[in-house]
């Protein structure tokens, strides 16, 4: 998929590891680098990168690919990228681009835990999305794509108005509609020595129409023991074809008792980064009440943070990231930021987190 249409999404993809960096260099947007988000993250004690190596451009993006390569630093692509040749990276951009395919996911998960799904050509989606039935779109490509982009629900009886992506890619995923009693994010990680290990399990939480819209941590209702395995030897698989890194697997309990894999992330994700992040710098909270968020405005992220102030002086709220776009070459003016509510009470920890989407989402 050409880059340009996803240019925001890879940026803001790039600076989120930036949190919990520590000393490892990070090729990230200059989004992410605005003095006074990096400032709010450390003093929140989180471990924010000291090598920041910023693009603001795509022209810049492959420069600063180009002096890590020279460096001799090896290359970790959370999503894949044409940026040097395999073996100076941690894991091929034809392995990560794989294992983010859509169409990838009955090579690796076990057929019993599988919804029912078919890759279709595009030209014959007509046929395959009936307005009168209930059915989940996905794009089925190994290039980088749009983060929340690559899902698309219909319910039965709606007008069906397909994503963007069905105007670039070849091939879809149509999946059953399920509807679905818990929802789980389990966190991952394989290490050098390839060996899948397990870093937490969370919940996820969708809007009104099932779209993950965060993630909660601590009193996360136990994963049944088989479901648990099943991630853990999907893991495994990756690993032994060669992934390192983190992973987060979507998985559910539908209604009616059945047990099933949504999505494989093999990257670092929207659930990765909080969890890290109250690892390092709150870990009793990891066992307690807490929820994942963001907020998205037009407004400088530096009057976003302004406005916040008060509430992060109060406590239970933690900046694990964002962006803003007015420090790249993008056309549209965007702020997002991304935040952790925590505390003992999970009603409490509930109605600040909505009370916040209410006040700075616009």
């Amino acid at each position: 998929m050409p880059s340009s249409r996803h240019r925001n999404t890879r940026d803001v993809l790039s600076a989120r590891p930036l949190a919990v960096a520590a000393g490892t260099p990070v090729i990230s947007s200059a989004g992410g680098t605005e003095p006074n988000l990096i400032a709010t993250l450390r003093d929140g004690g989180l471990p924010v990168g000291t090598d920041a190596r910023e693009f603001r451009t795509e022209a810049e993006f492959f420069l600063r690919v180009g002096e890590a390569l020279s460096e001799g630093l090896r290359l970790s692509m959370e999503y894949p990228q044409p940026a040097g040749p395999d073996e100076r990276s941690v894991k091929s951009a034809e392995l990560v681009g794989y294992l983010n395919n859509k169409a990838s996911i009955s090579t690796f998960v076990d057929p019993r835990f599988q919804a029912r799904r078919q890759v279709v050509a595009t030209g014959e989606l007509a046929d395959a999305t009936p307005s009168e039935k209930s059915w989940v779109l996905k794009a089925a490509t190994n290039a980088a794509h749009g983060a929340s982009l690559d899902v698309y629900l219909h319910r039965a009886g709606d007008l069906v108005t397909l994503p963007a992506f069905t105007d670039v890619l070849t091939e879809v995923v149509v999946e059953e509609y399920l509807s679905i009693h818990r929802n789980w994010g389990v966190q991952l990680y394989v290490a050098a020595d390839g060996q899948a290990r397990l870093l937490a399990v969370t919940d996820q939480r969708v809007d009104a129409d099932g779209v993950y819209a965060g993630g909660r941590f601590g009193l996360v209702v136990p994963l049944p023991a088989d479901l648990l395995t099943e991630c853990l030897a999907i893991a495994q698989r990756a690993a032994d074809v060669g992934y390192r890194g983190m992973c987060s697997l979507d998985c559910a309990q539908t209604h009616d008792g059945r047990l099933v894999m949504l999505d494989l992330n093999f990257r670092i994700t929207s659930g990765s980064v909080p969890l890290l992040a109250l690892h390092t710098v709150r870990h009793d909270a990891l066992d307690r009440p807490s929820e994942s968020t963001k907020l998205t405005t037009t407004a400088p992220i530096a009057a976003l943070l302004a406005a916040l102030r008060p509430a992060l002086r109060r406590g239970g709220l933690l900046v694990t990231g964002g962006h803003d776009t007015r420090r790249t070459d993008h056309p549209v003016k965007l702020t997002t930021l991304h935040l952790i509510v925590f505390g003992d009470d999970p009603v409490d920890v509930t109605t600040r987190r909505a009370a916040l989407e209410t006040m700075y989402n616009h």
